[in-house]
């Protein structure tokens, strides 16, 4: 002990118990030399337990690097003091012994810390699984923002400088990636990877079919999750919106699911598409959020006022997109209705004119008239 205080510099810093926890191990440790040195096969055993002296939380406080040291330490201590207690013919026999029991010693070390980590990286995994699944479930309160911080989630600011959220969902991969079996990990370590090296917090799970993330500190997510696609298996990425933090994800979720359900009808998807992309077929296949969204964001202030503007997109597509057709059943101008048509594209955020966007339009028109607001109302 007098020897690890003197060589190792961070020996003395360790509190009163944990440097008992090492003399416990040191001792444990040459008691059982003495018993394998006399009977190496029956005790082939004992140095994979002589770390059992020690409790769980060993690991925690004394790094493999460390203990290393300690090894090392202790047996150049023995090999010191043993030429002082044995005949000068035995001290050779005996030295080899103590090199041999040092790298059985050392590799049980390696055993316990692997052992320990495995132990650590699988609650890890169920605590982050659990994490996602209170996101998608609506569930998240304060224990998930704490739990989340003991996986690393900092719910700060990244390079992009924001600390919003977004949640991505896609295909798992049908089978792991080289990358991760050559690597030893797994999909959700890489994307996490991934992530961080994109200045961002990630949270990763597969559910079942699906790869849920949960991306915090960016506002633009899709340029993030651009880089992670490669993680994902084929098929439709979803980008659900930007919410202000980890305790409002289930919007963002909520939208990504009925994105990625909706994908498939828009085959001309890009990968990855904000959820907001898609709301017409989210609205078709019974989402009710992007139905009262497209109604109230879209057909809504279309409605304020005299109704001039939702009277010419009307006109425009049931005109097949023809602005001089449009023109001729309205008795104005074409210019008119290009100057209307630039209205409703700067109120709405689409533009009659591309085909994408028009298809948005007929569905949200559609929507409106059914759900039968009042002008300039909100459906709820």
């Amino acid at each position: 002990m007098a020897a690890m205080e003197a060589k190792l510099p961070w020996f003395a810093t360790l509190s009163a118990q944990d440097r008992s926890w090492i003399g416990l191990v040191a001792q444990s440790g040459i008691s059982a030399f003495v018993e394998w040195f006399r009977d190496p096969e029956a005790h082939s055993s004992m140095p994979t337990r002589i770390f059992g002296s020690a409790p769980r939380e060993f690991t925690r406080v004394i790094s493999l690097h460390q203990t290393v040291d300690l090894v090392r330490t202790t047996i150049e201590t023995i090999e010191t003091t043993i030429g002082t207690l044995l005949p000068p013919a035995d001290v050779p026999i005996v030295h080899e012994a103590i090199q041999r029991y040092a790298r059985e010693v050392a590799f049980a070390a390696a055993t316990v810390y692997a052992q320990a980590a495995e132990m650590r990286g699988a609650w890890d995994a169920r605590l982050e699984a659990l994490l996602v699944d209170s996101v998608i479930r609506g569930e998240a309160d304060e224990s998930v923002r704490s739990r989340a911080s003991a996986l690393g989630w900092t719910g700060v600011a990244g390079t992009t400088g924001a600390a919003e959220v977004a949640v991505v969902v896609g295909r798992a991969p049908a089978a792991e990636p080289a990358e991760a079996r050559n690597a030893g990990s797994n999909v959700a370590d890489l994307v996490r990877h991934a992530a961080r090296e994109a200045g961002a917090d990630a949270l990763c799970a597969v559910q079942g079919d699906r790869l849920v993330v949960v991306l915090g500190g960016t506002s633009k997510p899709v340029e993030i999750v651009q880089k992670l696609a490669p993680w994902f298996g084929p098929g439709p990425i979803v980008v659900g919106p930007v919410v202000k933090d980890l305790m409002s994800a289930v919007t963002s979720a909520r939208a990504a699911v009925a994105g990625l359900r909706a994908a498939v009808a828009w085959p001309g998807a890009p990968r990855p598409v904000p959820a907001d992309e898609l709301l017409p077929e989210r609205s078709l296949s019974g989402d009710g959020h992007a139905r009262r969204q497209l109604a109230n964001e879209v057909y809504g202030p279309l409605t304020v006022g005299d109704g001039v503007l939702l009277d010419t997109v009307s006109a425009y597509l049931d005109s097949g997109g023809s602005i001089e057709a449009t023109a001729r059943a309205m008795f104005i101008h074409a210019n008119t209705v290009r100057y209307r048509l630039k209205r409703v594209a700067d109120i709405t955020g689409y533009n009659p004119l591309d085909p994408r966007d028009s298809f948005t339009l007929r569905v949200a028109l559609t929507l409106g008239r059914l759900l039968n607001p009042e002008p300039g109302s909100t459906v709820l």
